[in-house]
This record gives C-alpha cells, structure tokens and sequence, in this order.
C-alpha cells in the first residue's frame, strides 16, 4: 500500500509544477492565471504570451505526464510485488490532479490535457496517438481547442475496449478494458476542466484559435 501512495505523492508534486505561471511573469509581466481564462496552460499562454512561451509550456507539461508514468515503471520494476498497472494509473490520474490543483500556486492550475497527452503516449502509444491525431483534426477544423481536447478525452475510454495490445505495463492475459475505469477517471477530470468551455460551445460563444496570429 505505501509504494502507491508514494507515488501518488511523487506524481501529483511533479503536476503541480506549472512552468507557465514563471513563463508569463517573465516574459509577459503578470500572472497568468489573472488573464485570459485564468487557465495555466498552453491555449491560454498562445493568447496571453505567445507562441514561444505556449510551445514551451506545451513540451513541459507533456513531459511531465511522461515523467511520472516512467517512474512508476521504473518502481514497479523494481518492486515486483505491486501491481504495475494499478501503479501507472495511480501516477497518470496524481500527475493530472496535481496540473488542475498544483500544490505550489494556490491550487489553481490548468486543464490537464497536454500532461494528459504524455500520460497516454506512455500508457499505451498507439492509443495516445490515435487520440493526439484525432484532437488535432477537430481542433484545425473547428479551431476551437475545447472541442478536440474533449473529443479525445471520451475517445480514450472508447480505445481501450477495442485494443489490446501496446500497453507500456499490462499482465499476461489481460484485456486493454484494464484500463478503462482509469481512462474514464481521466475523461472526467478533462470534461470537468473544460466545464466552462462547453457550456460556451452549447451557447455558440466558444473562442476559437487564430492561426494567422
């Protein structure tokens, strides 16, 4: 039971480390979360800051989805005795957590998807790419970041009924649905960050992206 609550505790400080709100004092001279939508992610530091600052923040927080999956692998190959999948899904679910509700900035952090993005890459590569892929498309043709960020959220859960194979850590004999409580537990969280954005897209008042900016 301690090597997951360790994790969890590893997982969910490495989250909370938003670079974002560094970045925009920086180069912007305020606090991000004070502008735009008071988001710490990287839509919000492209509108706010720039791009330079928005890719910055982007590769970050995918990094650190990617971070905390690759310790929890490197701990349960070390301790044989833990489930190493339950292990992973304990650091992709506190790494998000700890990006929505960072420990070090009030609790007050971004929407989990670019972290959302590393966690997947390591869980299983093949499904973080079809979701990556498919958000992208919805995102150029709606250029609205909410709507293929969501989109790829719900896709998640859907993927791991239908592949069983890629995953980073799974046991003999299992199906990719051991994943499913977990990907479902990560929808939520992303749906519920964007509350704010789909109310605006069921209104027809939803930002949308400028590429020529």
């Amino acid at each position: 039971m301690i090597e997951y609550i360790i994790m969890a505790i590893i997982a969910y400080c490495i989250g909370s480390l938003n670079i974002s709100i560094f970045i925009s004092k920086k180069m912007g001279g305020f606090d991000l979360r004070e502008k735009g939508s008071n988001s710490t992610g990287a839509t919000n530091v492209l509108r706010t800051v720039g791009k330079k600052a928005a890719a910055i923040t982007l590769l970050f927080d995918i990094v650190k989805g990617i971070i905390a999956i690759a310790i929890s692998m490197i701990i349960g190959n070390i301790m044989k005795e833990v489930n190493q999948e339950l292990l992973l899904q304990i650091a992709g679910i506190a790494v998000v957590l700890g990006h929505t509700f960072p420990l070090f900035f009030g609790f007050k952090g971004g929407k989990g998807v670019a972290t959302s993005i590393g966690i997947l890459l390591m869980s299983n590569w093949k499904i973080g790419l079809i979701c990556l892929v498919f958000a992208l498309v919805l995102i150029l043709l709606t250029r609205m970041v909410s709507v293929g960020s969501c989109a790829a959220a719900i896709l998640f859960p859907v993927l791991t009924l239908f592949i069983n194979d890629s995953y980073t850590v799974l046991t003999e004999g299992k199906r990719g649905s051991a994943y499913l409580i977990y990907s479902i537990i990560l929808a939520v969280i992303v749906l519920y960050n964007h509350r704010s954005n789909i109310r605006r897209l069921l209104n027809g008042t939803e930002n949308k992206l400028s590429f020529k900016k």
